[in-house]
């Protein structure tokens, strides 16, 4: 037996066929609608001011997403290093707590401090 399926395309205005899919963000939020010729024409029309004055982004509508498997930590390196700015700091007379991340111009003026 077999079949034939047909997908149609409805306008989501107004329920007539559709010509197209139209997508567009809005917020940070993306949308897809399925439009005739005529909405279609309509939605661009009225986007047209807002679009022109505004600054294109780019295409990219997903967020990259880092690659599964564990979170990357601070190396025992990192750890030595974070260690010796907070000594140098504390000793310069910054105040850095025992944890957390380190203003960087601290981390800076340690470098420039010891030749680095």
């Amino acid at each position: 037996m077999a079949k034939r399926v047909i997908q149609e395309l409805i306008d989501d205005l107004d329920g007539k066929p559709a010509d197209e899919s139209v997508t567009f963000g809005l917020d940070g939020v993306q949308y897809a609608i399925d439009l005739s010729k005529k909405n279609a024409e309509k939605l661009r029309a009225a986007l047209k001011p807002f679009i022109s004055a505004g600054t294109k982004l780019g295409r990219s509508s997903v967020p990259a997403r880092p690659a599964p498997g564990r979170a990357r930590g601070t190396s025992r390196g990192d750890r030595d290093q974070n260690r010796a700015i907070r000594e140098w700091a504390q000793s310069a007379g910054f105040q850095v707590s025992d944890r957390g991340r380190i203003k960087q111009e601290i981390v800076d003026q340690y470098h420039a401090a010891n030749g680095r």
